[in-house]
């Protein structure tokens, strides 16, 4: 392990969740407090920068990772754990966007990505509640037509043979869920506990030499000619090579992409551990479960049968008073059968959606990567999005030169104006959601 000056670890430095109740928390690394000099500065230590500086770190690159609260403390570690196949937007959508050749590579890095997951989880031997599986819900009975079609189509011109389609009558066999007209059934996808998994990258990253800053946050960076100067409150960066991987807390720091991200807000329950009984009768083969509502739910699930909800959104700045009672009814919508479950935990957590749902990803100036905006489907996707990067600054940009080529589209009104437009357009949405059809 590195040998880094740490600080006691207290469960203050994350967010109240089941996520943090239920791990050991390690201790926080010091503050940068000197002028450092290394290969590459990675910003943020989410899914995108703990990748980024394990890939690049096992290359023999020096790294210095700056986090400006404590690893996995954003959405890395207070997600809904879901590890899905594909991209964010379905394939027959990309097929009409980008044409087959760049929506196949895409089917393929997306397959790739959910296997990167599990072969970092094995290389490192991280214990973070790996199950396999997804079932994914028509919310509506047109929904139904359109993911019997969308299976059929991954295994005739994918040859995809790990999804099947689910029956109306049949998904009695593998839920109590109420509402659905149908489902698909991604035996090749996965799910896990997202904070264990995100500490197990940050033991990962401090095994491969990375020096990790916590309680750091970056306040602006310089480009020369030849390297990158990073700003922190008691210290300086010096780099070759900057990885810009704060998501949707990069706030200022780079006006550059900001317009290209919103962040909103996402909120997750988590019950008293049910007994078996009741758990099989939720989920009887402990897969990942979500439906096709624009704003859509997902649930598991945990190791000790508590049943891990998410759903609801809003685009302010603040969280619900009461994030418990702001969820429990879009759960017991669907699972009325735990109206007598008592939930113990509710928590929020920031993403950052693009306006395409596909990760915006390239460079600025030359010297700074940058990963954002993965809309929902950050597990395997920033994850990804993190090697991309490592092996672009290494010298293979293939893949990340693929992600780069997609077009990417800022917000209408930039930083300033696109809470008011998308306020407006996910109102529409939501209430599409609630009508029929």
């Amino acid at each position: 392990m590195n040998d880094q000056t740490s600080t006691t670890a207290s469960h203050d430095d994350y967010p109240d969740s089941w996520y943090a109740a239920s791990v050991v928390l390690p201790d926080a690394t010091a503050p940068l407090n000197e002028l450092l000099d290394v290969d590459v500065c990675v910003i943020g230590a989410g899914y995108t920068g703990l990748s980024s500086a394990i890939h690049l770190a096992r290359k023999g690159k020096k790294v210095a990772l700056l986090e400006a609260e404590r690893a996995g403390w954003g959405a890395s570690g207070r997600n809904g754990g879901h590890v899905g196949t594909g991209q964010r937007v379905d394939q027959e959508v990309l097929e009409k966007q980008l044409g087959m050749e760049t929506a196949q590579q895409l089917w393929q890095l997306g397959l790739d990505a959910v296997q990167l997951v599990s072969d970092l989880i094995s290389d490192y031997e991280i214990d973070c509640e790996l199950g396999s599986g997804n079932l994914h819900f028509a919310a509506k009975r047109s929904h139904s037509d359109e993911i019997e079609e969308e299976v059929a189509h991954l295994n005739a011109v994918y040859g995809y043979d790990q999804i099947s389609f689910i029956e109306m009558k049949d998904i009695e066999d593998y839920t109590s869920a109420q509402g659905f007209y149908g489902a698909s059934y991604d035996r090749g996808a996965k799910h896990l506990h997202p904070l264990k998994y995100a500490l197990g990258l940050r033991a990962a990253a401090l095994s491969e030499g990375v020096h990790l800053f916590e309680k750091t946050p970056a306040l602006k960076y310089e480009t020369t000619s030849n390297r990158v100067v990073i700003t922190t409150p008691n210290g300086s960066v010096s780099a070759d090579r900057v990885v810009m991987a704060c998501n949707g807390y990069l706030e200022k720091l780079c006006p550059t992409i900001a317009p290209n991200i919103m962040p909103i807000n996402n909120f997750i329950v988590a019950s008293e551990p049910l007994t078996d009984e009741l758990a099989d009768q939720v989920n009887r083969y402990r897969t990942s479960l979500s439906d096709t509502l624009f704003v859509i739910n997902y649930w598991k699930l945990s190791d000790d049968n508590r049943m891990i909800f998410g759903g609801g959104e809003n685009y302010s700045r603040r969280f619900p008073s009461d994030i418990i009672n702001f969820v429990k009814p879009k759960l017991l919508k669907i699972h009325p059968d735990l109206a007598n479950t008592r939930l113990e935990y509710g928590w929020g957590g920031t993403l950052a959606i693009t306006l395409n749902r596909m990760p915006d990803i390239g460079i600025v100036k030359e010297r700074v990567f940058y990963a954002q905006g993965f809309s929902g489907h950050g597990v395997p996707t920033a994850t990804m999005a993190g090697k991309l990067i490592a092996d672009a600054i290494l010298g293979d940009c293939s893949d990340f030169d693929l992600m780069k080529s997609l077009p990417t589209r800022a917000f209408p009104g930039g930083t300033l104006l696109r809470w008011p437009g998308l306020v407006a357009g996910m109102l529409f949405y939501s209430l599409r959601d609630r009508l029929g059809r």
